[in-house]
């Protein structure tokens, strides 16, 4: 991705990537037509938009975002959703699956064909059992709409956003040419990082020590804060590395990602690769190897699923370095520990290089588009009202209620910049702040709107957050795999493939790093990834990979 590309002015974050789709039932007409669609310095919509009315109502589906779900039963009670309804005159009924149900009940409403007007659904993960109900299927199938002409003519601001920045549309597009959602969109690179290594920065100023920048740096850090008893207690009980498989290298390239390779698919200038099978991973299973035995690995590390074990460590002062958010990650430790240990600081750690003068390493990104979105049902009655509703967050009126809330109340402007107030940042009713947040805008997590970046500038309230953003946005992510796209055929004759691969490649990672397989048989497991079919993976993955590419 071109890292100096044309941004948003109505800036883009999510935390993280989902899909959705669309559904059906019916909407009447409303007297309210749509307003004058303006971005946050962004010109009116385009002339040929068509004057359209808002629906007078509409039905709903969309997951219950555990922050809003912990103070309200239903996104009506959100005050940026009721003060839509006040401009709109739209009423909506949402409806919310149970917690942890949600594709369960995705896929009954699809085999039953009772679908909402409007579903709002984490698509890219996997809508139903196979790829006949991807997006192009389900529109093949009547039972979601091709949205392309309707945006065109009745959604003026989200057609600027799309003219504006072509690369989005193509994000937005299928294989076979088709918008199926309204969606949510990341607008800015910086918005798109948001995970990386983490060290304690007392524990370096302790041993004079400065942050680490490549691997050798790293594996002289570690091995520092193993034998010169930086917490102080007299005892050899520090964990200098705390590793996690998934969150440390499928979902950041941490460590792996200096050979320029990743844990699952990449893209090396167009061809597709797969990180696992590369020499480059012999040499980072090497290090890990080496590390694990000389004890600058949590020896748990495979056992551990419970994140509040992970806390603990942290916490009662016994993690050197690991890799977090930083929010949930840096912000949250930070905040948790400090009446407790004054002296506790952590510190956002570049991604290391294999060595100073190395190419940048591979970090962690998130997609500008990532799948979610809102899907309208092919069932829904007056679609281009439902499209003029949707539209509404992408204009700067919609755009400010569901990113700030309520002017006044939730935040005021200050010198052209809405600053939240005390209500969000020091709740008087001692909520945290994402529930504060969500009890009045929906921009903390995903929608189909534009995400507006000083949300996140304000939600990173500690300078150390701030600063390790920044650190991490100086990796590599041009290697990031774009959402693409396997059809029917394609995911039937790989889906079963990949599953073994990835529970062989687990398996194995374990055994090398744990030094229960030799390294030297390394070889031989690539063997095996072969003979279960990777090749195959990556060839279809490649055809899916030329498609987008090729994509208007």
């Amino acid at each position: 991705m071109n890292k100096k590309k044309k941004t948003l002015q109505l800036t883009v974050v999510s935390a993280t990537a989902l899909a959705l789709l669309a559904a059906g039932c019916s909407t009447t007409d409303s007297t309210k037509t749509t307003a004058t669609p303006a971005a946050s310095g962004a010109a009116p919509a385009t002339s040929a938009a068509t004057e359209v009315k808002y629906p007078t109502s509409l039905s709903y589906w969309v997951q219950l975002n555990a922050n809003a779900g912990a103070i309200m039963k239903t996104y009506n009670e959100m005050a940026a959703y009721k003060e839509i309804e006040k401009k709109t005159g739209t009423k909506v009924e949402f409806q919310h699956p149970p917690t942890g149900q949600e594709k369960d009940q995705f896929n009954i409403m699809l085999a039953s064909g009772s679908l909402p007007d409007v579903v709002e659904y984490n698509f890219a993960s996997g809508v139903g059992a196979s790829a006949t109900q991807s997006p192009d299927a389900l529109i093949k199938g009547k039972q979601i709409l091709r949205l392309n002409e309707l945006i065109e003519k009745y959604a003026p601001n989200l057609t600027k956003v799309l003219k504006d920045h072509p690369e989005f549309r193509k994000m937005i597009t299928t294989d076979e040419g088709n918008i199926y959602v309204m969606p949510n969109l990341l607008g800015d690179e910086q918005l798109s990082v948001v995970n990386g290594p983490i060290f304690r920065k007392d524990w370096l100023d302790k041993l004079n020590l400065k942050v680490p920048t490549t691997i050798p740096e790293w594996e002289t850090v570690l091995k520092a804060f193993r034998d010169k008893d930086p917490n102080g207690n007299g005892k050899p009980d520090e964990i200098p590395f705390f590793m996690n498989l998934a969150g440390d290298f499928d979902l950041n390239h941490l460590l792996v990602g200096a050979w320029g390779i990743a844990t699952d698919f990449y893209n090396d200038n167009g061809k597709v690769k797969y990180g696992p099978i590369q020499p480059e991973y012999k040499e980072f299973l090497t290090i890990l190897a080496r590390w694990y035995k000389e004890g600058l690995i949590d020896k748990d590390y495979a056992s551990i699923k419970d994140s509040k074990l992970k806390d603990n460590k942290i916490i009662n002062n016994q993690v050197g370095a690991y890799s977090g958010f930083a929010g949930s990650g840096l912000g949250r430790y930070l905040d948790l520990v400090k009446d407790k240990d004054p002296s506790f600081s952590l510190v956002g750690a570049p991604y290391p290089k294999l060595k100073e003068d190395g190419p940048k390493p591979l970090g962690q990104y998130t997609m500008p588009f990532v799948g979610y979105g809102a899907a309208i049902s092919a069932k829904a009655k007056n679609p281009e009202q439902i499209i003029a509703w949707l539209d509404y967050k992408y204009g700067q009126e919609g755009h400010m209620l569901i990113n700030f809330g309520i002017e006044g109340e939730s935040y005021k402007m200050e010198n052209g910049y809405p600053k939240y107030t005390d209500l969000i940042m020091k709740n008087p009713d001692k909520l945290p702040m994402t529930q504060a947040m969500a009890k009045y805008f929906q921009s903390s997590w995903n929608g189909p709107f534009v995400q507006d970046k000083r949300v996140i500038e304000q939600y990173y309230t500690i300078p150390a957050q701030r600063d390790a953003q920044k650190t991490w946005a100086q990796a590599d992510h041009s290697k990031q795999m774009p959402s693409i796209s396997l059809n029917a055929d394609e995911s039937s004759k790989t889906a079963s493939v990949m599953n073994d691969v990835k529970t062989y490649k687990e398996e194995m990672f374990n055994k090398f790093v744990m030094n229960a397989e030799p390294i030297e048989n390394f070889d031989k497991y690539v063997q095996t990834m072969k003979s279960m079919g990777i090749e195959e993976a990556i060839k279809v993955r490649q055809a899916a990979l030329d498609r987008y590419l090729s994509r208007k």
